[in-house]
């Protein structure tokens, strides 16, 4: 599976941003597809996850905040990012895989495809 993402850009604090992630080649409606972000020095983190059934799954700082949604039919992704903090900054990178367990959807590990990464500034 290939995944390109799109959307980052820079905005000011308390503004929206939408992320989309395109999937392509061997693509099903049962990959669990997610969010991750990494910021320099740190270790990539869990934002969001959609699994093939519609069940999302949120790291507990955004919780409230974004919303990620997936068009089967299109093969995409989404994260709406509202009332986005200077903290959200990062490089997000959209995940795919088959056969992820409930256990380890929060693990970067447990995804096979990533996209290349967009970069999200939020300035204060």
């Amino acid at each position: 599976v290939q995944l390109q993402a799109s959307g980052g850009g820079l905005v000011q604090a308390g503004g929206s941003l939408r992320l989309s992630c395109a999937a392509s080649g061997r693509t099903s409606n049962s990959l669990t597809m997610g969010w991750f972000r990494q910021t320099p020095g740190k270790e990539r983190e869990f934002v969001a996850v959609i699994r093939w059934n519609g069940y999302t799954y949120y790291a507990d700082s955004v919780k409230g905040r974004f919303a990620i949604s997936r068009d089967n039919g299109k093969n995409t992704v989404s994260l709406q990012m509202n009332s986005l903090k200077p903290d959200d900054t990062a490089v997000y990178y959209c995940a795919a895989a088959n056969g992820v367990i409930l256990s380890q959807i929060r693990i970067d590990q447990a995804y096979d495809s990533w996209g290349q990464g967009t970069l999200v500034t939020v300035s204060s």
